[in-house]
């Protein structure tokens, strides 16, 4: 039992350090989800991505949605030319079913997220949900910087692209 309250303390104390700048910049969450992604460099290519599947107008809808945001080092990782081939009008379907799969509906807080084992996306499949010795993974990749909130939801920025 005290190994689970130490772990309990260990992980908030983790997302609570993790959130510092990212809850103090955008508490009142002044602008939503695309905005606010647009706002920041690190979020470049997921906006290209959500631009090239028509989600724009979606995404800028009252929601609230929750969205796990790859950072552009996160699309790095992926295999060469993966990018490039689903930013193709021909590949906007299987980009959808991708950028889908990063939206839960719904405003899930970091602490609540602690709480799940998984969550079902907007694309239908469910994501899977792990705490950790501090570390929040959804499905292989690490919550980097949780609760940017947002006017019409939050986003936690992940450090990989999760695929459905």
């Amino acid at each position: 039992m005290l190994t689970r309250t130490i772990t309990t303390l260990a992980i908030t104390a983790t997302l609570l350090v993790g959130m510092g700048s990212a809850v103090a910049a955008h508490h009142k969450g002044e602008h939503d989800i695309v905005d606010t992604a647009m706002k920041n460099d690190d979020f470049s290519t997921l906006v290209a991505a959500v631009k090239a599947a028509d989600l724009v107008d979606t995404l800028k809808g009252e929601g609230p949605f929750t969205v796990f945001a790859p950072t552009n080092a996160a699309f790095n990782k992926l295999p060469d030319g993966t990018v490039e081939s689903l930013l193709k009008p021909e590949n906007k379907g299987k980009l959808t079913d991708i950028l889908t799969y990063h939206v839960v509906p719904g405003k899930v807080t970091a602490e609540q997220v602690m709480g799940m084992s998984s969550a079902t996306t907007v694309q239908g499949s469910d994501v899977m949900i792990k705490t950790s010795y501090g570390d929040v993974k959804v499905d292989n990749a690490t919550v980097i910087k949780p609760d940017i909130m947002t006017t019409n939801g939050v986003i936690h920025v992940i450090d990989t692209v999760i695929m459905p």
